[in-house]
């Protein structure tokens, strides 16, 4: 049985996980077995470029952490490897990254996720992965909403231009 020291110093990381649970927009688990050193550190470096927190994390705490939460069927993909990836942003960017991790290696496998607190299936995992990035979709807005002010423009210039082609002629 632990002492008490370490009963408390679990159930605070518990506490710890249940709060960036909490805050996190999105986030997706994942099995790393058979990741090597190097791939690990630059998944790791891809995903903090991105402000998604990721870490390895214990079945038995990650399990205590949703208890009790609309997460809780989590619990049923947790065993083996556990590492688990946090946005509190940016909806796409861990299943992006970890989805397009996740083919190049074999062993390497999403389990879970969630969005926005309710757990979430592989293929809505997938679904997001295959999503633009934050940058590309307000880029495409901004395109879309100035494509009718530069038609008008060009329509208003080509009635300028037309009427100073007749004022000429007339002349």
């Amino acid at each position: 049985m632990p002492n008490a020291k370490v009963l408390e110093q679990k159930q605070k990381l518990v506490a710890e996980l249940s709060e960036k649970l909490g805050k996190a927009v999105t986030g997706v688990v994942v099995d790393y077995s058979g990741t090597s050193v190097a791939d690990d550190t630059a998944l790791r470096k891809e995903l903090r470029e991105n402000n998604v927190e990721y870490f390895v994390v214990k079945n038995t705490l990650l399990g205590r952490a949703v208890e009790g939460t609309e997460l809780e069927g989590m619990k049923e993909v947790l065993e083996g490897t556990t590492a688990i990836a946090l946005s509190n942003e940016d909806y796409t960017a861990a299943a992006r990254i970890l989805c397009n991790f996740a083919e190049k290696h074999e062993n390497f496998k999403v389990k879970s996720g969630f969005l926005d607190g309710k757990l979430v299936d592989i293929e809505t995992i997938e679904s997001l992965a295959k999503l633009p990035t934050k940058e590309v979709l307000l880029a495409t807005v901004c395109s879309a909403f100035q494509a009718p002010i530069a038609a008008f423009a060009r329509a208003v210039q080509a009635i300028v231009d037309k009427e100073d082609g007749s004022a000429e002629s007339a002349e």
